[in-house]
């Protein structure tokens, strides 16, 4: 037996921490006939970054919107497992309860309210919030101290760059107090110094403020930087997962998503799909 289908074939490791977030078996079905997620289980530690990796279409956004809710606008539907959060069971629940308890979903392509200004969105985050004004002007001053691009700007959050708005949209997501973050695709259509920068400030918050997230990014690299632990998948399933150093080692991943196959890897294009899944699955 190779080493490789031998590492296939030896139990997953799973994160040390006790889960805030636990995954379990779950599939979720689109207008009742089209199976999307095949049997994904994940589990997020309290106070870490954990990252879901893989291809355009392989589940990953569809992850999140299982686990925030969000499902329901899209005629989806969580048909098996469970989605616990703090122990108990969201699958299905509606998305404003979801946040209510204390997750908070930063989507793919920011999402601000492009009419209204920084503050007003910054504000709109904490709408669910019943804690009193005061609290809410403290907070919001917390943040515009992590993102003092955004103290500088007064005019309508449109006129935002890409890098400004990401940071507006981490910085609305953090005015709701959330227990846990659902990062969706922080990188997309940023420059790459931009995307350093949005990267650094996610590290820095769950430095300092303990904000624990799960992170979809196809940019392998930067997410594995900022990531303790981390889940592959492909096709609608996960099909490998780690801890960040044994990702960063292990030869599939440096091949298909850290660029270092090597010199002697022949076309990219036409050997990426069959090796990941003669490998993993």
């Amino acid at each position: 037996m190779s080493a490789s289908a031998a590492a296939a074939e030896t139990p997953a490791a799973t994160p040390a921490r006790e889960p805030i977030l636990s995954v379990n078996n779950i599939e979720v079905v689109y207008d009742d006939v089209i199976l999307v997620l095949r049997g994904v289980s994940l589990d997020v530690p309290e106070g870490d970054i954990v990252t879901l990796l893989g291809p355009n279409g392989a589940g990953k956004t569809t992850t999140l919107k299982a686990i925030s809710g969000l499902l329901r606008t899209e005629n989806g539907e969580v048909t098996r497992g469970e989605v616990r959060f703090m122990g108990e069971n969201i699958a299905n629940m509606a998305p404003e309860q979801i946040v209510r308890r204390g997750i908070f979903q930063v989507m793919e392509g920011r999402r601000i309210v492009e009419d209204m200004t920084v503050i007003e969105n910054l504000r709109l985050g904490a709408y669910t919030r019943k804690d009193g004004a005061a609290a809410v002007k403290r907070d919001l001053e917390m943040v515009l101290d992590y993102f003092p691009r955004l103290r500088e700007r007064t005019g309508l959050a449109g006129y935002l760059s890409g890098g400004e708005q990401q940071m507006l949209a981490i910085g609305r997501a953090m005015m709701a107090r959330p227990k846990l973050i659902l990062l969706d695709e922080p990188s997309m259509g940023l420059a790459p110094l931009l995307v350093k920068e949005v990267f650094h400030i996610v590290r820095k918050l769950n430095k300092e403020l303990g904000m624990t997230t799960l992170l979809v990014e196809q940019n392998a690299k930067m997410a594995l930087g900022a990531a303790s632990y981390g889940y592959i998948m492909e096709s609608g399933k996960v099909v490998m997962d780690g801890t960040q150093a044994d990702l960063l080692d292990n030869e599939d991943v440096k091949e298909f998503y850290l660029g270092g196959g090597g010199e002697h890897r022949k076309s990219f294009k036409n050997l990426k799909s069959y090796k990941r899944r003669k490998r993993w699955i």
